[in-house]
């Protein structure tokens, strides 16, 4: 008989609404698991009581039997990112100057989320305030590959991630900026989601200037990661810049023979991999010709090297102002992590001049993507340019032989889709000869989302990663 905990959160789903499974029953199967596996990861913190989310499953059951179904995450356990505030649970950021931080408050995913039934029974484990693709922080620690625990799990939705792959939760949120719903995908074998900007709305305390991170949806299977992300997404006039209600359910049947699909795999050698992973990337193209899917290499046609200095000066924009009254406070400061200072310190030397002009370097970069859909079905990319790496490192220092020289260089890969704004679904691409798993980027045009979550989901069909698990 297969246990709770290995079915996806559809599954799930479908049996406490028809009642053959119980919601008392799934919590305690996932609070069993948790505690049995959780110690070994560190994927989920500030984990409520057991009697308290039991007697919430409790409540949820007494409600179904009353015929009060909330929606199709009733009575699912469901851990929040602890970068996203949940009403009454501990959001430290991974910063120790957040600690004691209790939120009295949803962000409007997470009442989103609440909505439709959950149980929040905790958080998954962060960076420190999502900088840096490790998921290690001052609070909690780190958190561990489940597929191997002296490696990092990724981030910064790496608790979600690792949580996931070692069935803590059947569906989870995610954020992402700079890879942070791809790079955990990839080092985990899961699915992440990274919605078209403005698919789904935020609280955030700046509304109009940072336009490069959102929240979006993980999951084990493509259809729970639509599910959660139709949960999340939709116009909230709270957030001005957020899309309109919108149909994302894939098309599982789609006939995708014939469409186009350019590999940017390396850019004609200007990014550097760990040996085996473009390889491995590389071969997943495969799948999409097993689909029928026309393939070719897209040649180099943009400074990349440009486009890096357009992040990075966006970037230390947009985090330097965020975090500048934390770095004021010379107390507050001390408690900062360096990467935190530098970029801080990098942003208060910023001109508006100099903002202005990375700007108009994003434009052309969107320009030039959007080319590129002129000839392209879709664009693939591999989702990180390392296997998971050793968990006590702060961060990768150097990629086959070539010097990294920022804490965050080590993933550049990412950087496109993000820039322009685009929706990628990011997907398993096997493992390598060290057992570690390795993903790909699928972006789709502006806006497609659906489209994507198509696509990704006729990828999952063709293969059996996901059915791939680690062993505890």
């Amino acid at each position: 008989m297969q246990d709770i905990t290995d079915l996806s959160a559809l599954a799930l789903s479908t049996a406490i609404a028809e009642r053959r499974l119980d919601c008392r029953s799934v919590m305690t199967a996932y609070l069993s698991r948790i505690e049995a596996i959780n110690p070994r990861i560190n994927a989920i913190v500030s984990l409520r009581p057991a009697e308290t989310l039991l007697a919430e499953a409790e409540a949820a059951d007494r409600a179904l039997a009353a015929g009060d179904y909330r929606g199709w995450l009733h009575g699912i356990p469901f851990a929040v990112k602890d970068l996203a505030e949940a009403k009454g649970i501990v959001c430290s950021f991974g910063s120790a100057n957040y600690a004691d931080f209790v939120p009295d408050y949803d962000d409007i995913q997470v009442e989103r989320i609440r909505a439709a039934g959950t149980i929040i029974i905790g958080k998954t484990n962060a960076p420190e305030m999502g900088l840096g693709s490790h998921s290690y922080n001052p609070v909690f620690g780190v958190t561990r590959n489940p597929y191997d625990t002296t490696r990092s799990a990724g981030g910064s939705s790496g608790g979600a991630g690792a949580a996931l792959a070692a069935h803590l939760l059947p569906v989870a949120d995610g954020s992402d900026m700079m890879g942070s719903l791809r790079n955990p995908a990839a080092f985990n074998n899961v699915v992440g989601f990274r919605p078209s900007f403005g698919r789904v709305p935020s609280l955030g305390t700046e509304l109009f200037l940072g336009q490069l991170a959102v929240n979006g949806p993980m999951g084990r299977t493509v259809a729970d990661v639509a599910a959660l992300l139709a949960t999340q997404a939709g116009y909230d006039a709270r957030d001005p810049l957020s899309l309109a209600d919108e149909d994302l359910s894939p098309d599982m049947q789609r006939d995708f023979s014939g469409a186009r699909i350019g590999w940017l795999g390396d850019f004609g050698g200007y990014l550097p991999f760990e040996p085996g992973v473009l390889e491995l990337c590389r071969s997943s193209l495969d799948v999409f010709r097993r689909l029928g899917c026309a393939v070719e290499d897209v040649a180099p046609g943009f400074d990349m090297a440009a486009l890096w200095q357009t992040w990075r000066t966006l970037r230390h924009f947009l985090v330097s102002n965020g975090q500048a009254a934390d770095y004021a406070d010379p107390a507050r400061r001390a408690r900062m992590k360096p990467e935190m200072i530098w970029e801080v310190e990098n942003g208060q030397r910023l001109s508006a001049g100099d903002v202005y002009a990375a700007s108009l370097g994003r434009s052309e970069w969107y320009r030039y993507v959007a080319g590129l859909f002129e000839r392209y079905d879709f664009l693939v990319l591999p989702s990180a340019q390392v296997f998971p790496f050793d968990a006590g490192l702060d961060w990768p220092k150097s990629i086959d032989g070539r010097s990294m020289d920022t804490y965050h260089r080590w993933m550049e890969v990412v950087i496109g889709p993000t820039l322009a704004g685009l929706p990628v679904a990011a997907m398993p691409a096997g493992f390598g000869a060290n057992g570690l798993p390795a993903g790909i980027q699928i972006i789709g045009r502006a806006r497609a989302d659906r489209d994507v979550l198509s696509m990704a989901a006729r990828y999952e069909k063709a293969t059996d990663w996901l059915g791939r698990h680690p062993q505890f």
